[in-house]
C-alpha cells in the first residue's frame, strides 16, 4: 500500500451532488451495454477479463466504496468484510453455469444505487479513509464517477458499442488521472516513472479540441481549462493548465485523448492527432498507468 498522497488543492471541478448524479449516470449506462451483451465476451483493453469480470470488478467496487463511506472507515476495508463484494451470490442455473445476466445486472446496479445513497447521506466533507490524501467522502464520489467512466469505454469496446462522455465529465477525469499520476508518492512507488528521467526538461501538451473557454473565462468544471502541459524533471513529473509550445502535442476531442491517456484508445487513431517527438509520449504510455 503506497504512502498516501497530498491533500490535493482541490476535490474535483464539479460539486458532490454533480458526482453522485453523474456516478449514476455512468453506472446506468455501463448496465445497458452489459445487458444485451455476451457476458463471455473478451474485453480487449483489460485482456485478462471477459465482460461478466469486468462487471464483477466495478460493482465490487462500488460496494467496497459504499462500506468504507457507510462504516466512516479509518482504515482500508478488507475485501472479504464487504457483503456481497464478489458477484450476486451462490444462486447458479440447474446445470451449474454461473448466475444469470439478470441476476448479475441486478447485484451491479444495487451496488451503484447503495453507494451514492452512502456518499449522499455522508456529505462530500465527511472524514473517511482513502489511499489518497484526500480523507473525505467526496473523494469516493469523484474517483467511482472516473472508474465508471473509464470501464464503461472498455465494456463498450467488448461489446461493439459507441462510447461517448459529458465533455465536463471527461475533462475532469483527465484533471483526476494527471493528478494521480504525477503526483510524489506515484514518483516513488512506480519504478518504471524513472525512465522518463533521461528526458527531463521535455514537455508533453493535451490539447481537447472539442473545448472551449467561454467569453470572458470561467465557466462550470475543468471544461473551461482544456489544456494541459506535463513537466517532466529530473525528479519527479508535474503538469498545469498551460497553452504552450511542447515536446509533443497529444490534440483531439477531449473523449479522445482522455481515451489515449488511459491506453483505451491507440495514439495512432486517426481521431486523434500527434505532433512533435511521438517517442516521448509512446514512453510515457509505456510506463505511466492508472486503472
Amino acid at each position: 500500500m503506497p504512502t498516501p498522497l497530498p491533500q490535493p488543492e482541490r476535490p474535483g471541478s464539479l460539486d458532490h451532488a454533480r458526482y453522485c448524479a453523474e456516478l449514476t449516470e455512468q453506472a446506468r449506462q455501463f448496465h445497458a451495454v452489459v445487458r444485451d451483451a455476451d457476458l463471455g465476451a473478451p474485453v480487449p483493453t483489460c485482456p485478462e477479463w471477459t465482460l461478466r469480470e469486468l462487471t464483477v470488478h466495478l460493482g465490487g467496487a462500488y460496494r467496497w466504496m459504499a462500506e468504507i463511506v457507510r462504516t466512516r472507515a479509518s482504515a482500508n476495508v478488507p475485501d472479504e468484510d464487504v457483503p456481497a463484494f464478489a458477484g450476486p451470490g451462490p444462486e447458479t442455473t440447474p446445470d451449474g453455469r454461473a448466475p444469470s445476466a439478470e441476476a448479475l445486472g441486478d447485484w451491479f446496479s444495487e451496488g451503484a444505487l447503495l453507494l451514492v445513497e452512502q456518499l449522499l447521506a455522508a456529505g462530500p466533507d465527511e472524514p473517511v479513509w482513502s489511499w489518497s490524501g484526500d480523507g473525505r467522502a467526496g473523494f469516493w464520489a469523484r474517483r467511482a464517477t472516473h472508474e465508471t467512466v473509464i470501464h464503461r469505454a472498455d465494456a463498450c469496446l467488448a461489446a461493439g458499442a459507441e462510447f461517448t462522455v459529458d465533455q465536463v465529465v471527461a475533462a475532469d477525469c483527465l484533471d483526476e488521472w494527471l493528478e494521480i499520476a504525477t503526483s510524489p508518492v506515484m514518483w516513488q512507488y512506480n519504478p518504471n516513472l524513472h525512465k522518463l528521467t533521461p528526458r527531463a526538461g521535455s514537455t508533453l501538451h493535451l490539447h481537447a479540441t472539442d473545448v472551449r473557454a467561454p467569453e470572458g473565462g470561467g465557466g462550470e468544471g475543468a471544461a473551461s481549462s482544456a489544456e494541459w502541459l506535463i513537466d517532466v524533471g529530473a525528479d519527479g513529473l508535474a503538469f498545469r493548465h498551460a497553452h504552450e509550445k511542447a515536446t509533443v502535442a497529444l490534440r483531439g476531442p477531449v473523449a479522445d485523448v482522455l481515451c489515449v491517456l488511459y491506453r483505451r484508445l491507440p495514439r495512432d487513431s486517426d481521431r486523434v492527432q500527434v505532433l512533435g517527438e511521438a517517442g516521448l509520449l509512446d514512453l510515457w504510455l509505456e510506463v505511466v498507468s492508472f486503472g
